[in-house]
């Protein structure tokens, strides 16, 4: 059966080029994980405001390097995209954003993030996530980005609102967390915001 719209990206929108690294400005850096990063991120996954908020835990370098090795193989598949947030001069890893449930044909993607314990309080999320939305939307093409957290992590809250994502409302129990079930905002930015 012919389909009546085109895509809105193309199928292989990743895999055609290598993954970039974006400047993010006032010294910050989004580029692709690399395998010197899993002891950083390991000491990330062991702090109890990420097992709050995050379904995951590492209990290894080598699972994290595991996890590196699949971010970066996600990239060439065309199924997602994970970008290191480094410090520009230092290469040190400060945190991670995201694109999850890539839907090339709908030109729709889930923006995630999270960052380091010793680099919170210091607009990392927020710079990190506006320049991975202008890359997305303004850059790459697509239509329309989605960011979910839960309704009591206020500290993502506050990430969406300052890169401007509006909040559309609230999927009730639908995100499973290590003390069970939240309520979950779904926020949106779309092209042309």
């Amino acid at each position: 059966m012919p389909d009546l719209i085109a895509p809105v990206l193309p199928a292989d929108t990743f895999s055609r080029t290598a993954q970039p690294t974006v400047p993010a400005g006032d010294g910050l850096v989004l580029r692709p994980f690399r395998p010197a990063d899993a002891p950083a991120v390991h000491a990330v996954f062991q702090d109890p405001v990420m097992h709050q908020w995050h379904a995951r835990s590492a209990g290894s370098e080598a699972e994290v390097a595991g996890w590196i090795g699949q971010w970066r193989d996600a990239w060439a598949a065309d199924r997602e995209a994970q970008w290191a947030v480094a410090e520009e001069d230092t290469g040190q890893l400060v945190g991670r954003v995201a694109l999850r449930e890539v839907r090339f044909a709908d030109g729709a993607a889930e923006v995630a993030y999270w960052t380091a314990p010793d680099a919170r309080g210091r607009g990392v999320a927020v710079r990190a996530t506006a320049t991975l939305v202008r890359w997305a939307l303004e850059e790459t093409g697509f239509h329309r980005l989605e960011l979910l957290h839960a309704v009591r992590n206020e500290a993502s809250c506050r990430v969406a609102a300052r890169t401007g994502f509006t909040l559309e409302g609230t999927k009730r129990s639908s995100g499973l967390h290590a003390d069970g079930w939240h309520d979950m905002h779904l926020h949106a930015r779309v092209r042309g915001d």
